[in-house]
């Protein structure tokens, strides 16, 4: 999953990005509503999580505008605006869901994935199923023919994204780009050892092989 963070207060943008990845989830900082349409623009999120006061592009204009070219991501407003009439407003111009500062992170990740389940531009599945591999979304497990894995975060969300790309080779980049917040650098092996983790969790114990390796390109999950 990947989160775009509009928010110019850094220590929040921070302690927001730190909790997302903490989970699983990449997540991008925007300091002001003009950077943050412009990157909803260039990259597809499955969420955002937006403040209404921004330098340059005030937060309801922002979410104005980029309803208005038709982008239909999940939008989370996180304000110190408190009054009905702030919450009303922010919903009606195109928010999802409306939290007011201070909040609890657990709180703000159970609303975005509740809006991601919700989301009708991409309905997201409870439970993932692959051959004999379930992994559970909601309660986060996993399990291969009735055995319980255990898995880190990220390997939770390398995971979950092999499996909603079944038979489909995923490239280093892609992984990156999803599981990471940078882009690919040809010199780095984060991608080959959080893979290596995975498939001893996973494949060790067992005689086929789900996550296989595509040289030169990536990596591919086959049903056992």
């Amino acid at each position: 999953m990947r989160i775009l963070i509009i928010e110019d207060d850094p220590k929040i943008a921070s302690f927001l990005k730190k909790g997302f990845k903490e989970v699983g989830y990449a997540a991008d900082i925007a300091e002001n509503g003009e950077d943050g349409l412009a990157m909803t623009r260039q990259d597809v999120y499955d969420a955002i999580v937006a403040d209404l006061m921004l330098p340059k592009l005030d937060g309801l204009g922002m979410i104005e505008r980029m309803r208005a070219e038709g982008t239909d991501t999940p939008v989370i407003i996180l304000s110190a605006k408190r009054s009905v009439d702030d919450r009303i407003r922010g919903l009606q111009a195109g928010g999802d869901d409306y939290m007011v500062k201070p909040f609890s992170f657990s709180e703000l990740l159970v609303r975005v994935q509740t809006l991601l389940r919700r989301s009708r531009r991409t309905p997201q599945a409870t439970v993932l199923q692959a051959g004999g591999l379930r992994l559970n979304l909601t309660e986060r497990k996993a399990e291969r023919n009735g055995e319980p894995i255990e898995l880190q975060p990220r390997e939770f969300a390398l995971l979950e994204y092999l499996m909603r790309n079944p038979g489909r080779v995923v490239t280093k980049t892609a992984i990156l780009e999803h599981i990471y917040d940078y882009s690919f650098d040809p010199q780095t092996n984060v991608v080959d050892v959080l893979v290596c983790r995975l498939r001893n969790r996973i494949d060790k114990q067992f005689d086929q092989k789900m996550i296989q390796t595509v040289r030169g390109v990536g990596y591919v999950l086959k049903a056992d």
